[in-house]
């Protein structure tokens, strides 16, 4: 899915992982994949031609976004309760409204919370209210917290799950170096961790990755780590669609990985804004697939 983008081509990242054999190195590193399936997105094209109560890609595109992110709760809910460890491969960042939805569900069938490492240049933590773009891709952390659009932000209520769908205490922003002003009021008055790249120069990737999973894994019944490429400096991923200068290193988004396995905490993963239009020769799957074996237990020696 690319709806939530203003920059076409993400809806083709799945398919670079793929080429880049997620599946089989994973079953290489010893765990079972049970499945390896689709869920389906509205093209961008059928959706411009149809009318819409709201100008621009809130109102083109949020409904439908919203149907897929509702289907991708199902399957995420499902996974995890089954005792799966879901990867949500997208497409656009929007699609985390579904994923950590419905783990949030099956979390809560346990009576817990969900914790939430969002790993990410940008905090989308934007509403349509505030949104300069509209892009709704800049918009799902807001949602899952409860503000803006009530159906996009109630996927998990819809499904019998937590309303809202993650509290501010239990998530953490790491890697943050472009944020609008709104969502800077947003992140501050709704109580949100943000640790930006300030944080990661001065105390180091290691005490920061710590603090960010106590934020998420304590009084929770697990964390899900969604990660949009774009976290990590452009000189590593080229292949996403908005870039920003000054983030982590190849070896710090390894070892963000590879703490995330240590704490045994994981309970679902999204790997997003991966961009093949923009990249070269695959090298942003590659190394997208590369940090997913890290966060599921790959070691140097």
């Amino acid at each position: 899915m690319d709806l939530g983008a203003s920059r076409r081509g993400v809806d083709m990242g799945p398919s670079a992982l793929r080429v880049a054999d997620l599946a089989r190195r994973l079953e290489a590193l010893g765990h079972d994949v049970e499945a390896d399936d689709d869920v389906s997105a509205a093209l961008p094209e059928v959706l411009l031609h149809q009318t819409s109560p709201l100008p621009g890609p809130v109102g083109a595109f949020l409904p439908s976004i919203t149907a897929t992110c509702m289907e991708l709760a199902r399957v995420t809910a499902d996974a995890v309760m089954a005792g799966a460890v879901p990867v949500t491969v997208g497409g656009d960042h929007s699609i985390a409204a579904g994923s950590i939805a419905g783990a949030a569900v099956a979390v809560a069938q346990r009576g817990k919370r969900l914790g939430v490492i969002w790993l990410d240049a940008h905090g989308d933590a934007n509403t349509p209210e505030s949104s300069a773009s509209g892009n709704i891709h800049g918009m799902p952390l807001a949602h899952l917290l409860g503000h803006g659009d009530p159906m996009f932000a109630g996927i998990s209520a819809a499904l019998g799950g937590p309303s809202p769908a993650v509290l501010p205490a239990h998530v953490a922003l790491v890697g943050v170096r472009d944020l609008d002003e709104p969502e800077r009021r947003h992140l501050r008055e709704w109580g949100v961790t943000t640790f930006t790249m300030r944080a990661i120069d001065e105390r180091g990737l290691r005490a920061v990755m710590q603090d960010a999973l106590a934020i998420a894994g304590t009084d929770t019944g697990g964390v899900h780590v969604s990660m949009d490429l774009d976290w990590l400096d452009p000189v590593h991923a080229p292949g996403v669609g908005t870039p920003v200068a000054g983030g982590a290193t190849y070896r710090e988004g390894h070892l963000a990985m590879e703490i995330v396995a240590d704490s045994g905490r994981l309970t679902s993963l999204d790997v997003v804004e991966v961009n093949p239009v923009l990249d070269t020769q695959n090298r942003t799957a590659e190394l997208a697939v590369q940090l997913v074996l890290s966060a599921f237990g790959q070691r140097i020696i």
